[in-house]
């Protein structure tokens, strides 16, 4: 159930003024630190957006997908580094649990995640396994009343303070087949160690870590669902909704990224006039621009599509494939109107222009998207379908 448009429109306003006044001020000494600041932490729990997509019946917000995005469109004027752990918790780490986890795992953990008195991380990837999730290495095997997973999780976004880690893991059932696993595992258990933060290109203070388990003990309860086997199926529904909001970020930010470069434009001058007069610059602007206002149509379209109860798999693809390229495009074209000035650290467009190199990679790389956009097209048209 969506929020009602009087709230709605008082949360958006004051998560545009949370990021216009909090967040960008900030952003430097963001990215000189290993976590997010404690006080803009807490500042985030009060605004609730720990609980964005949470149910209302947990303390959530209950935000609607195309409610989501609008969120998405200002947490993204933002450095992702911020914005990164609040999507990671309300996507793909929180729907797995929304989606498949028990009526007890969900009273035992949504609550607190709405609150944000604890974290969620999203712990799928490997060091030889990435956007191929059923090539999964990491394994549990029974153990008494519980099970002992044993295995290794790469570039795990949230792992240095996540208080809750959606774990993958194959398992293999009484007639010895094979399956993928999630399992609910908090950062104190046993047998589970989490790396140091690993050196990036960008999105400094969006710390990623390594976890290593050694038959880390859990007991049969925090196995997803209760059952084993739904990993993959939660994966994915949870990848839909993350893809989403990943997108929408993108939009945010490159509508950030053309308006610094439009700013300097008008200010910087050469030849005696504002270079925003040389129609050089001019077309460069316009099409970041356009190309802004053709990803935020498309976010909005999949997020109305989702709204109405659709599936969304294919448009939440082409949504990430479309919005993070052209948000690298967006950057580049604002680096090259800021000319020699936007590659030096004085201008927060160099900064940004490294942040969203990522954002072509993480939650499947755009090679990925365009695999599962072809095989759905293929697919349709052999039923018959239409497109539209």
């Amino acid at each position: 159930m969506a929020v009602d448009t009087e709230t709605f429109s008082l949360l958006r306003d004051g998560v545009a003024r949370f990021v216009r006044e909090r967040l960008m001020p900030r952003e430097r000494e963001i990215a000189g630190l290993d976590r997010p600041p404690r006080d803009l932490l807490d500042e985030v729990r009060e605004l609730g957006l720990f609980g964005l997509t949470y149910p209302e019946e947990y303390g959530g917000l209950g935000l609607d997908a195309l409610q989501e995005v609008q969120i998405g469109f200002e947490l993204g004027r933002t450095s992702p580094a911020m914005r990164n752990f609040i999507s990671i918790h309300n996507g793909v780490a929180g729907q797995c649990l929304r989606h498949a986890g028990t009526p007890e795992q969900k009273q035992r953990y949504m609550r607190r995640l709405a609150s944000g008195e604890i974290v969620a991380a999203f712990a799928l990837t490997e060091p030889d396994v990435g956007s191929d999730a059923k090539a999964v290495k990491t394994v549990a095997k029974r153990s008494g009343r519980g099970w002992k997973i044993s295995g290794r999780k790469r570039f795990i976004s949230n792992a240095s303070f996540a208080g809750l880690f959606t774990v993958f893991a194959r398992t293999t059932d009484e007639t010895g087949k094979s399956s993928l696993s999630a399992f609910l595992v908090e950062p104190g258990a046993k047998g589970l160690e989490i790396g140091k933060s690993e050196r990036k290109m960008g999105q400094h203070g969006a710390p990623i870590c390594d976890l290593m388990f050694e038959e880390c003990y859990v007991e049969d309860d925090a196995l997803l669902g209760g059952k084993p086997g739904v990993g993959l199926e939660a994966a994915m529904k949870g990848l839909d909704r993350g893809r989403l909001f990943i997108a929408a970020c993108c939009v945010g930010l490159a509508y950030r990224l053309t308006e610094d470069a439009s700013d300097y434009a008008n200010a910087r001058q050469q030849f005696g006039v504002p270079i925003a007069r040389h129609q050089l610059v001019q077309a460069l602007l316009a099409d970041s621009l356009t190309e802004t206002f053709a990803a935020r149509g498309m976010v909005e379209s999949a997020a109305r599509k989702a709204v109405e109860g659709d599936r969304i798999t294919c448009e939440a693809s082409m949504c990430k494939l479309f919005a993070t390229e052209m948000v690298g495009r967006v950057a580049d074209r604002a680096v090259q109107v800021h000319g020699g000035n936007g590659y030096i650290s004085d201008y927060m467009v160099e900064q940004l222009y490294r942040d969203v190199r990522v954002l072509r990679i993480y939650e499947g790389t755009s090679q990925i998207q365009q695999i599962i956009i072809a095989k759905d097209l293929t697919s349709r048209r052999i039923r018959g379908e239409r497109l539209s």
